[in-house]
């Protein structure tokens, strides 16, 4: 078994080639290059590094969302493009469950949190068992005080990492109410290698998607959409 996966949800770019027991390659980039520059440059220097042929890939894992939306959509027309080219199924990894994997076997709680702006974060509450990830609370699109009431009511020791655990960093003390730590630099940021350890489990139980079904998960409507409906809202009252 051998995975191409690929991470542009975030301000990171990251490709990645691994199998089941070993991560071959890795390229992460978060040098405010944007992903339409990156990262396709990103993969063919990682297949090209660790001697891939796209024929002898399993399927091809992706950050499926939510996060960045133009990230999101750069991400889904590759693997999509990809996909198509080599004939391999998509495996549509939720961009929560694999950044709380660059965690996978803690003994704490892990609480991935990305800024979603407008004063909500994406996460979720995640714990490591002897069958793997355990979602607690499922990624989700949320006010921070309700993500962390949740982090309070279970008394266990947590750890953030995520742009959103940046971005809140002096927030997150002031709502938190049990023992917590930040993740250090090289875990705190999405990372491909870890879509890739979930999409391993993914092509166990063949849970694929194609490259004609595949869709982000965005979790919300974008601001332009929102915009539109309120535009579309005031028209309306007005002609009433």
């Amino acid at each position: 078994m051998k995975i191409l996966a690929i991470d542009s949800s975030g301000a990171a770019a990251s490709a990645a080639v691994l199998n089941e027991t070993t991560l071959i390659g890795e390229i992460t980039l978060n040098n405010r290059l944007t992903h339409s520059q990156s990262l396709l440059p990103m993969i063919d220097e990682v297949m090209r590094m660790t001697g891939t042929e796209g024929a002898e890939l399993t399927c091809i894992a992706v950050a499926a969302g939510p996060g960045s939306f133009t990230g999101l959509r750069i991400g889904a027309s590759t693997v999509k493009g990809l996909a198509m080219v080599y004939d391999k199924p998509i495996a549509a990894v939720p961009t929560v469950d694999a950044l709380a994997c660059n965690y996978y076997g803690a003994s704490q709680l892990v609480c991935p949190l990305l800024d979603a702006r407008r004063g909500q974060v994406y996460g979720g509450l995640y714990r490591f068992t002897e069958d793997g990830l355990q979602a607690l609370v499922p990624q989700t699109c949320t006010e921070l005080s309700e993500l962390l009431g949740k982090v309070n009511a279970l008394g266990q020791e947590v750890l953030f990492l995520g742009d959103g655990a940046d971005a809140y960093r002096a927030r997150i003390p002031e709502l938190t109410e049990v023992p917590y730590r930040f993740a250090p630099p090289h875990l705190s940021k999405q990372r491909a290698g870890s879509v890739g350890l979930l999409a391993l489990q993914y092509a166990k139980e063949n849970k694929y998607t194609t490259a004609v079904e595949f869709v982000p998960e965005y979790l919300r409507k974008s601001q332009a959409e929102r915009e539109r409906e309120a535009r579309g809202t005031e028209a309306s009252g007005a002609e009433a």
